[in-house]
């Protein structure tokens, strides 16, 4: 954990917001996978850690904000527990770790909510993900569980996003933490890469110097030859002598802080000119983008820039035609750009949207688009100092969108198909770091990760 302060500090600042009522945060349960006591990782949920600290299941929160308490809920563990997991903290010391001193077992939380509701007061509760939270947060407050994302406090879902959103020092310095063991994963990967081993031999591999790091994954990580299928979590394929592999992965630090890296690499070893022409194009849009990261611009603004990068590079290869900025503008390009420019990055890989992509990521100022490719962008709005996002650029051949759009006529003013039938069976290839938004401009975050050609080649 971080120092206590730093958790009075976190809880004063939203506390600013409100005015009166109860703001309920619900800490993570146990989640088994077969039987009650077989249980996946347990991961906390990212807010209750933001502001309280604690890592470790079947707590809650309330901060009562009328009558100035701030209260952790949960039950000290009794000699059948302690006789599995050894000796444990009590409640008491647990809460004073992150400076609260306000203690309840977890039996009086429907209590003290239905006092609240007797007395007409808001509960403000933020989003939730999980089904058992959703039948927790119903039966506390009263309504089908199926509502629970309908009936969140919209004011502290913005609240928490203004606040989060702006990463401190410390925080930063956790996601270097992961970005470093990260490197270390990739390295591995990029050296034991070789025809005729299995994607899930270096899923393997990355995954031991996570866990070798006391780390662990931060998602379910993308190592496939199929670059061209974009969250391709399947490891089974046999690696082959002239294709690409994707490796999409990261860790969480000790804090679960994220990291979230991609690098493309030839499975032979060295790129052919065709696919070395690809690459450059996307390093190019990589490299371009992050320059332009500064506060006050729109990461829509950035997206759009490295989106007519790749289609100006795919015309010099002859695969598009025409005027760049008329076939970006028309979203000609989504054939192979379909995704967004990155994403808010924090606790959570894809920070905070689990409370609402749009709240994220856009704002009064900024409206998402509703064109297909650019609709994916999960960022858009202006950029703040102190903002961490993703830039992972992408370019794919994805056989059934090219058939699809060719069988349609679709933008043919703009996409030699004929051309793009050569690069039928190409896969694809993204490229992406981390990126902190400063004062001046930007930094990349982290160990740096061979990612020029020579480099890779070298490598």
């Amino acid at each position: 954990m971080f120092n206590k302060e730093i958790y009075i500090q976190r809880r004063t600042k939203l506390i600013a917001n409100f005015n009166s009522g109860l703001l309920l945060f619900p800490g993570n349960l146990e989640s088994p996978m077969n039987y009650a006591d077989n249980t996946y990782r347990f991961r906390q949920d990212s807010n209750f850690l933001y502001f309280f600290g604690l890592d470790e299941a079947n707590h809650f929160a309330v901060i009562d904000l009328d009558h100035k308490r701030q209260i952790l809920f949960g039950d000290d563990y009794e000699i059948d527990d302690i006789i599995w997991m050894g000796p444990q903290p009590k409640m008491l010391e647990k809460a004073a770790s992150v400076g609260i001193t306000d203690v309840e077992p977890k039996a009086r939380l429907a209590e003290i909510i239905q006092q609240a509701l007797d007395k007409g007061r808001e509960i403000h509760f933020l989003p939730p993900y999980r089904g058992e939270t959703k039948i927790q947060l119903a039966e506390l407050i009263g309504f089908r569980a199926a509502q629970a994302r309908e009936k969140a406090s919209e004011k502290l879902i913005k609240a928490v996003v203004a606040q989060r959103s702006i990463k401190s020092r410390e925080e930063i310095a956790e996601i270097e933490n992961a970005i470093d063991i990260a490197a270390s994963m990739h390295v591995a990967v990029m050296k034991a890469c070789k025809p005729g081993m299995y994607e899930y031999e270096l899923a393997g591999a990355l995954e031991g110097v996570a866990l070798g790091a006391g780390s662990s994954l931060s998602f379910s990580a993308i190592v496939t030859h199929n670059g061209q299928t974009l969250h391709n979590h399947h490891h089974g394929n046999k690696l082959e002598a002239g294709r690409l592999l994707i490796n999409d992965s990261g860790c969480e630090s000790e804090m679960h802080y994220a990291a979230d890296i991609t690098r493309t690499y030839p499975i032979s070893g060295k790129f052919t000119e065709k696919q070395k022409a690809v690459y450059n194009i996307v390093l190019k849009a990589e490299t371009e983008a992050i320059k332009m990261i500064k506060p006050g611009i729109k990461y829509k603004t950035i997206h759009l820039a490295a989106a007519k990068i790749i289609a100006t590079g795919l015309k010099e290869l002859g695969l598009m035609k025409g005027n760049t900025d008329d076939a970006v503008e028309a979203g000609a390009h989504a054939l192979f750009f379909p995704h967004g420019l990155g994403h808010m990055m924090g606790l959570d890989v894809h920070d905070m949207e689990g409370l609402g992509e749009n709240f994220v990521g856009y704002d009064e100022n900024t409206v998402r688009s509703t064109q297909f490719g650019t609709a994916y962008l999960r960022l858009g709005k202006e950029l703040q100092t102190g903002n961490v996002l993703t830039v992972e650029p992408g370019c794919y051949f994805i056989p059934e969108l090219i058939d699809l759009w060719k069988s349609e006529g679709k933008h043919t003013e703009f996409i030699n198909y004929e051309k793009v039938e050569e690069y039928h069976d190409f896969g694809g290839i993204r490229i992406e770091d981390d990126v902190l938004v400063t004062e001046t401009g930007q930094r990349v975050l982290g160990t740096p990760i061979p990612k020029t050609v020579e480099e890779i080649e070298a490598l």
